[in-house]
């Protein structure tokens, strides 16, 4: 482990109260320790988590460049239920300074899997070079036994001529009775051929991985989530290329072959203000009976499509999905980035216990000149019976101004996902939370989880409006230029 790592006890953590209204304490999980001078530092974005027993691994961006990607990968790891963290770097990745050890310019999509057949902790990561412009040259995984010392990243793909890749995920067989136990199944897209999906299998625990294969139908989308079924089935949730609608597509036969997409709903969202880097991409999670829940933002539930909702749709077998409903958080307010975790704690007799980490802004049409400026919380809300019933919201973060944010070329960021992973009976959403004014580049941005995880009980909500209005219509595609920037 890096000599920059470090013990962050729950005594010690910062909790962020900058309003009273704020219900939660938070651990400071993830700092940037970079030093290059051409990225925006004290920055920590995009973050995702992974649970296993008693163990909780966070990843991140850290050291955010405006044009994309990150001085390096952060990560934290608490061995003793959300108790405490380790935190530090992933070796090998990036040539930044102080650490310079890896063979890329920058980093970025940071995602943790764990694979309980071979007993490996990995965190994926895409590798950018610079040279000739912003590269997405290669898919890339750190693994560890522990989770918190780590190994130099083995190669999962290397783009070849002519391809940009962007946006992986990466997701294991943990059930034993599966037929595909230990299998690691990867995604990304082929930002360089239109965002063609493509995917890769591990059966060794990450250690070597099968040659990039397309779908049936050759699907072009991003922001894939892979999750596996009981059986083995592998279901993966993703945006199509222009972020207007939500697809998914499987593999039956342990990644050897993925099926044509079908489509599980159009995205109809409302283009959040405050110059906020956010699109559509689905957050997806399963429950231990195979129930796959993907949660998007969206406007339909909203008269002239003024805010966005988080809404849901689910699947049993990812061919066919149920209508789109709202969670019915119902305080007016914008909601977007969501991140779902689903418990898959079954001891405790409720598979379907939801837990939903996102940002808002209280007033939509902030940052106008007749209304303050933007800023940005962290809500949760849960359900105990798979989305049937959900509790009030809990307010984790906020408020922070949306322009101490880090900036990028695609807005002001605090990720393109963000994720809530399970310990028992309670919930731990990771979040970027900036929690003082940026002096230059030096930003004061970090991941933080709330201090020993949050639960809540959850009773039939005022009702849930399940009207789409015609005038809501699909999403921002008419005003999207034809060419979509790479997500990174």
């Amino acid at each position: 482990m890096s000599r920059f790592a470090r013990l962050v006890a729950l005594t010690a953590a910062a909790s962020i109260l900058p309003a009273a209204s704020a219900l939660a304490a938070n651990t400071a999980a993830i700092t940037d320790p970079y030093t290059n001078g051409d990225s925006q530092h004290a920055t920590a974005v995009e973050p995702d988590t992974f649970a296993f027993g008693t163990k909780l691994v966070v990843a991140s961006q850290i050291g955010r460049f405006f044009d994309g990607g990150s001085s390096g990968t952060g990560f934290a790891t608490s061995t003793d239920n959300g108790a405490t963290f380790t935190q530090g770097h992933l070796p090998g990745l990036t040539n930044q300074v102080p650490f310079a050890t890896g063979p890329y310019d920058r980093a970025t999509d940071p995602v943790v899997a764990y694979d309980a057949a071979h007993g490996v902790w990995m965190i994926s990561s895409l590798g950018l070079t610079e040279a000739g412009g912003l590269l997405g040259a290669a898919v890339v995984v750190n693994r560890s036994t522990d989770g918190l010392t780590w190994d130099n990243p083995v190669t999962v793909a290397s783009a070849p001529a002519g391809a940009d890749y962007d946006k992986n995920w990466v997701a294991c067989d943990n059930t034993p009775s599966s037929d595909f136990y230990g299998h690691c199944y990867h995604t990304w897209d082929d930002f360089g051929d239109g965002d063609r999906i493509l995917m890769s299998t591990s059966t060794d625990g990450g250690l070597t991985w099968s040659r990039p294969v397309q779908t049936a139908s050759g699907v072009f989308g991003l922001g894939g989530q892979p999750v596996v079924q009981p059986d083995g089935d592998v279901i993966v949730p993703a945006s199509n290329a222009f972020e207007t609608a939500i697809i998914a597509f499987r593999s039956t036969d342990g990644g050897a072959h993925w099926g044509d997409e079908v489509v599980v709903s159009r995205v109809r969202e409302h283009s959040v203000a405050g110059n906020l880097r956010n699109g559509p991409l689905p957050s997806a999670e399963i429950d231990p009976n195979g129930r796959v829940y993907a949660v998007w933002d969206d406007c339909r539930f909203q008269k002239g499509c003024k805010s966005n909702d988080i809404v849901m749709s689910t699947s049993t077998d990812g061919v066919t999905w149920t209508a789109v409903r709202r969670v019915p958080i119902n305080d007016g307010a914008d909601h977007f980035l969501p991140g779902i975790g689903v418990s898959l704690d079954t001891a405790a007799g409720d598979p379907g216990r939801l837990g939903l980490t996102y940002y808002y802004y209280e007033t939509p049409a902030c940052g106008t000149r007749r209304t303050a400026p933007c800023e940005l919380r962290v809500g949760y809300v849960q359900s105990n019976d798979g989305g049937a019933t959900w509790s009030n919201k809990q307010v984790l973060a906020g408020p922070f101004p949306v322009a101490w944010t880090p900036d990028t070329s695609q807005g002001r960021m605090v990720g393109d996902y963000i994720s809530t992973s399970w310990i028992g009976s309670q919930a731990f959403g990771a979040f970027a939370v900036a929690d003082a004014a940026p002096v230059g580049t030096v930003f004061n941005q970090k991941i933080y989880v709330p201090t020993g995880g949050v639960s809540a009980a959850t009773f039939p909500n005022a009702r849930v409006r399940e009207q789409a209005f015609s005038d809501n219509g699909a999403t921002r595609a008419n005003t999207r230029s034809v060419i979509r920037p790479a997500r990174r």
